[in-house]
């Protein structure tokens, strides 16, 4: 058997811990695995009519190349955000011009077909997809034009919709938290409001997990705009209350003020969006202004997926990778990874595509003091959403 894996969206921490454990497990049951790179840009541009080895787009995987890779970050196939089934004029590859396997729609071609002749062309049996919702999503409409397919979730957001748990979340709370507490320490010498924004685009759970357990004194997320003449009062009394003298605000970087939009700019990527960022800094100049006090600025950013993972996304991603090689194994595809009520599981393909996995406000947080509100416990996941 002949197995494809590749990795896209975002980088996160566990993606080669789990490309490690499909290559060695396919290894002992004498498989091939052939790792696409750059995500689905890796079959977008190899070319089946090309003798060359086409190393951009294609790598050979086996247990001496991946021996150590689970012991770094990131993803060592890279990554992008590219779509085949809506790939832009100019980033359409030149020997796919004029060729029937890029059809026109609009401004845009869709190049699915051709996908489907590298897949054919390279004699792959199985794809192993690891991404977030995006990924995942292009995934289940190839495994609907007849590829079979398993998908892994991973985000740091943890928002794949199907699954209690994607593959880099662990790591992004704890670098997240170990920050916010970090900061503590230039906010409370000049006793000012530290205003620390973490990625987060529709879903404020990287935020409202990290808040709460640093303890931060208010948690602004996706899902509830905030008022800001209510925050700045709320910290305002926050600082005064402290003994030292300041106070630290967690902010989602999706977030938006009453009657405002998120903050977001560049041209919108293959799936439509465009690069968030910017809110922090400018909550930071209106608390400034409201509260007569100086703030401290920060954007985690990259650094909450930065570095190796944790124990915990270290297991999932090697978990993940052996029940994705069960199904295989089994003569299963169409099926995403999943950990639901605390066990390991799959689910359809296409659910990542089905719903919406978002903070449930009126369970977790108060909209009117912007904290995170975790009253009761029982019967939810382990992180809670």
């Amino acid at each position: 058997m002949r197995l494809a894996i590749l990795t896209g969206g975002g980088d996160v921490p566990g993606l080669n811990s789990c490309i490690k454990a499909v290559v060695m497990r396919a290894a002992a049951n004498g498989w091939d695995v052939l790792g696409f790179r750059r995500g689905w840009g890796g079959p977008l541009h190899y070319n089946p009519d090309d003798d060359g080895p086409q190393e951009r787009s294609l790598q050979p995987l086996s247990p001496d190349i991946v021996r150590t890779i689970d012991r770094t970050g990131g993803t060592f196939l890279h990554t992008s955000r590219t779509h085949p089934g809506k790939v832009r004029a100019a980033d359409l590859p030149d020997f796919l011009a004029g060729s029937k396997h890029a059809v026109a729609n609009g401004d845009l071609f869709d190049c699915t077909s051709h996908v489907l002749s590298v897949v054919e062309a390279l004699g792959i049996d199985g794809l192993i997809a690891i991404g977030g919702d995006d990924t995942l999503s292009y995934a289940a409409h190839l495994h609907a034009q007849g590829l079979k397919v398993i998908a892994i979730p991973k985000t740091m957001d943890n928002d794949v919709y199907g699954t209690d748990y994607c593959i880099g979340f662990s790591t992004a709370i704890t670098r997240s938290v170990d920050a916010i507490t970090a900061l503590r320490t230039p906010t409370g010498s000049h006793e000012r409001i530290a205003v620390i924004e973490l990625f987060g685009r529709n879903s404020g759970q990287t935020a409202l997990i990290s808040g709460y357990l640093a303890d931060a004194d208010r948690t602004v997320i996706s899902e509830v705009p905030v008022e800001m003449d209510r925050l700045a009062d709320l910290v305002k009394a926050d600082r005064n209350r402290n003994p030292s003298h300041y106070a630290v605000v967690v902010v989602s970087e999706g977030s938006s003020i009453v009657g405002g939009d998120i903050i977001e700019d560049g041209a919108a990527d293959a799936y439509g969006h465009r690069k968030l960022g910017g809110i922090g800094q400018h909550m930071s100049d209106l608390l400034t202004r409201k509260t007569g006090v100086a703030t401290i600025n920060q954007q985690l950013a990259y650094l909450m997926r930065a570095g190796p993972p944790d124990s915990l996304d270290r297991m999932v991603a090697t978990i993940f990778a052996n029940l994705a090689m069960q199904q295989l194994e089994d003569g299963q595809s169409g099926v995403m990874m999943a950990l639901r009520d605390g066990n390991y599981t799959t689910v359809p393909a296409n659910t990542c595509v089905l719903g919406e996995k978002r903070v449930d406000v009126n369970e977790l947080y108060d909209p009117l003091a912007y904290r995170p509100s975790v009253r009761y416990a029982l019967g939810k996941p382990m992180f809670l959403y």
